[in-house]
């Protein structure tokens, strides 16, 4: 079959999902019908839909594959192309599929008869929760356009996937390659153990609805957020001028710039007026500059990028929250994570309940970090690819002696957590034991021992440690923090 363009337009396409998303029946039947309205549309002769349950990828539904290997057909992450697709994130499209090293064909599917391979991966809030894949009996060279297309089609198929199918089907959605654990290096800021839960200071969105009800009110919905976005930028920017130093200046420079960026602003429009929500048009655009920014090795362009997933990232508040980052519950054991924070920021928190704070940005002389080290809290900054790796609610044990940070730690990592800890209390008991001691030098001579000071949290500590009384006093950090 030939590689033609895409049959219908994508509005049309997007309105055929959504009929069948909200059709009658179960979420299987559903699927079914999914994959007979892509196959036509795409011009395949087979659609199938893997989705990951209980860290597998199961085959959950087909056009053109054998019917019977519907839920028996399993793939584990990095397993053939499709394991593959799912542990890379990343699309893959091949004329020769079976040329692939890592290619591995299942009898059970009757797929040997099928030459090419298009596959993209079904993503939920960043993380991969099955693969969209299609297949082709001649050596078929899909275009961009249609790997675009077909990623398009895989984030509708990603909020049935956290609606209705989770209902139906247990575990799916358990994020396979994505819990693994992982260890990232970094700088040591403040020294200290801890382990907890996983808070993401700036919460990602997890879009729930694509496809639009009227293109012309999400359009007005995108301008009215682009105008808020570009006046708290503005905002943040004139803050700077005012202050001395121009590194962050700079950096809110390059913001303003991206904010005002005519091409960012057409591409968000040119989704809408496929048929997206404003919401999945910031959200496409972000799946498309990850993809570039997976395939640059220049440190100043990766970082361009970075700033503008942080600007996608407020964009996308502004039209979820209004600007504001939203509230909740701070766990007792709460392991902040951030790209970067200033100390005000910190101190918003219940200070009791955070026990370590992690960065991807930060320094030794930083303010945050001067700030947390009077609270006793552990942190760690330069944590190279932390925010793609942590996701809110992930187990974190943190190494602030070594600068480590262990995601989603094992039994052994967990093991040697609790024997620091413990080699740890037990010197905070040898010196609690000697804290009432005089500090008298050998020859006699009485030394005078004071305590660093510069916010109200400390004044416990001359109890705690038994100084004399406060020898330095901090008094830029109440200007700091107002």
């Amino acid at each position: 079959m030939s590689a033609a363009a895409v049959p219908s337009g994508p509005r049309i396409l997007l309105r055929r999902l959504r009929e069948v998303m909200a059709g009658e029946g179960k979420a299987q039947q559903r699927m079914d019908q999914l994959v007979n309205v892509i196959a036509a549309n795409m011009v395949a002769e087979v659609c199938s839909i893997y989705l990951l349950r209980n860290g597998v990828l199961e085959l959950f539904a087909t056009e053109g594959l054998n019917s019977s290997a519907v839920h028996r057909t399993t793939l584990r992450i990095g397993e053939g192309l499709v394991g593959q697709i799912a542990q890379l994130a990343k699309p893959m499209a091949l004329s020769e599929a079976r040329s692939h090293p890592n290619f591995a064909a299942r009898p059970e599917t009757g797929e040997e008869d099928y030459h090419s391979l298009m596959g993209v991966p079904v993503l939920r809030g960043r993380r991969v929760v099955g693969v969209l894949v299609l297949q082709n009996r001649s050596n078929r060279n899909y275009t961009n356009d249609e790997i675009e297309a077909m990623q398009t089609i895989a984030m509708v198929l990603a909020e049935m996937v956290g609606g209705a199918l989770q209902e139906e089907a247990p575990g799916v959605g358990a994020f396979g390659a994505n819990d693994l654990p992982r260890r990232l290096a970094g700088l040591s800021l403040n020294e200290g153990l801890a382990r907890g839960v996983a808070v993401l200071h700036a919460p990602r969105i997890v879009v729930e609805r694509h496809v639009a009800d009227d293109v012309d009110v999400e359009a007005e919905r995108l301008t009215a957020a682009l105008g808020e976005l570009r006046q708290q930028v503005d905002g943040m920017l004139q803050a700077a001028i005012a202050e001395p130093g121009g590194e962050s200046r700079d950096i809110l420079e390059t913001y303003r710039m991206f904010a005002h960026d005519k091409g960012w602003m057409a591409r968000l429009h040119e989704s809408i007026q496929g048929g997206f929500t404003a919401e999945a048009a910031v959200e496409r655009i972000q799946v498309e500059n990850r993809v570039r920014m997976s395939e640059i090795t220049d440190a100043y362009l990766r970082e361009r990028l970075h700033d503008l997933e942080d600007l996608s990232n407020r964009l996308m508040r502004h039209l979820t929250y209004g600007g504001q980052i939203p509230e909740g519950e701070l766990p007792e054991d709460a392991v902040v994570v951030a790209w970067n924070m200033g100390p005000a920021e910190l101190l918003d928190y219940d200070v009791e309940r955070v026990k370590a704070l992690v960065l991807e940005e930060g320094s030794p002389t930083s303010h945050v970090a001067i700030v947390a080290r009077a609270l006793q809290i552990p942190v760690i900054g330069r944590l190279e690819q932390l925010l793609e790796s942590v996701e809110s609610g992930d187990d974190l044990v943190v190494d602030g002696d070594n600068g480590q940070l262990f995601i989603r730690p094992t039994g052994d990592v967990l093991e040697a957590f609790t024997a620091n800890l413990n080699l740890h209390q037990a010197k905070a008991a040898q010196y609690a034991a000697l804290r009432d001691e005089p500090a008298i030098s050998r020859d006699g001579i009485r030394i005078e021992l004071n305590l660093n000071a510069g916010l109200l949290v400390d004044l416990p500590h001359l109890d705690e440690t038994g100084a004399d009384g406060i020898g330095l006093y901090r008094t830029e950090f109440h200007f700091m923090v107002r």
